[in-house]
């Protein structure tokens, strides 16, 4: 029966087929459905947003709206974290093969070797020169950290003038952090519709693409050297994943969304995310592009609109208000210190 509604229906709860669309809102509207209503979208049940009334099998009631979102938020959140994850292993298999390769003579050729380590600024520059120039389609980046220095965006603006002077079209991620700097605004200005920027709350290290043929990455902490690459396998893997996080980025244009939860801010939101996950403030503050003094801050008002007193007593607070990120039934209302219950009036 499952396997045979999962044919009929294949789809997640983040786009529900039409009839599954007017069957669930009925249900939420109504607070419960004929188990009969349900039957032409069996969709419903296996992905839990119908299950039988405790009281009466013959009818079903609704998972409440925001017990799936949240469980979207979270497949999301999974979803980005195994990116990340990828990626940074794949990172340390480049290094540890760089050094390997830097034993060996690189072959002669016009393109050289499919990995190729970059040491020192003067020869990293040369080469995304020499590839601005070969570059005739697409550029991808992603610039982690937080607000974008002025010299920072300056460094590269010569090759980025270059290649919209050539029609190229260029994608970038930023955290969510940058969106307050007032130099990456100026530049995104400057550059037009040649730039499209979106953001996250965390991206993955530093990557720049060109026409999907060659890749740059950091190769040391320090950035004082990258790896160039043009292997096709690892181009294309490292595409896949720009794209995905594309997909879930939110574009700089458009305001971050609302919490839902009174006083407490997205950022707090990820760092309480990030807490809940055992982070400590330096790592959370690396993560989202922010100094340790700002995510330490950022904790403080935390822990006061949660009325929690101790590190201890703000993990169990931000699971109590849904804040760690993870699926739970649809809990009693939590009151927030201070604050009066809706139902007490």
């Amino acid at each position: 029966m499952a396997g045979h509604g999962a044919q009929e229906h294949p789809h997640g709860a983040d786009r529900l087929c039409a009839a599954g669309d007017r069957v669930y809102s009925r249900a939420v509207r109504r607070g419960r459905i004929p188990r009969r209503d349900a039957d032409p979208v069996p969709c419903l049940l296996e992905l839990a947003l119908l299950h039988p009334d405790p009281d009466d099998m013959d009818w079903l009631v609704p998972t409440s709206p925001q017990e799936v979102m949240t469980r979207l938020l979270r497949g999301v959140h999974e979803e980005v974290s195994a990116s990340q994850r990828r990626v940074g292993s794949a990172v340390d298999a480049f290094e540890w093969y760089a050094d390997l390769g830097r034993l060996l003579q690189p072959p002669a050729g016009p393109e050289g070797t499919a990995i190729r380590v970059l040491d020192g600024l003067s020869r990293i520059q040369a080469a995304m020169d020499e590839a601005t120039a070969a570059c005739t389609t697409e550029v991808l980046t992603v610039q982690p950290g937080g607000i974008r220095r002025e010299h920072e965006l300056s460094e590269g603006l010569h090759r980025a003038l270059a290649l919209r002077g050539r029609g190229v079209r260029m994608r970038d991620l930023y955290t969510h952090v940058a969106r307050h700097g007032q130099g990456l605004l100026n530049y995104l200005e400057l550059m037009g519709d040649a730039v499209e920027a979106r953001t996250l709350d965390e991206v993955i290290d530093r990557l720049i693409l060109f026409d999907r043929t060659v890749a740059f990455i950091p190769a040391n902490t320090d950035r004082t050297m990258a790896l160039e690459l043009r292997h096709p396998a690892l181009i294309a893997y490292l595409v896949t994943v720009f794209e995905r996080l594309w997909r879930l980025a939110i574009p700089l244009t458009a305001a971050l969304p609302d919490t839902g939860i009174e006083g407490i801010s997205h950022r707090e939101q990820s760092i309480a995310a990030l807490l809940a996950e055992g982070h400590q403030d330096a790592v959370i503050a690396e993560r989202l592009g922010i100094s340790v003094r700002t995510a330490r801050a950022h904790i403080a008002r935390l822990s006061e609109t949660l009325g929690a007193a101790s590190r201890t007593q703000l993990g169990v607070r931000i699971a109590q208000a849904g804040l760690d990120g993870s699926p739970r039934p649809a809990p009693a209302p939590v009151i927030l210190p201070g604050r009066e219950s809706p139902t007490a009036r």
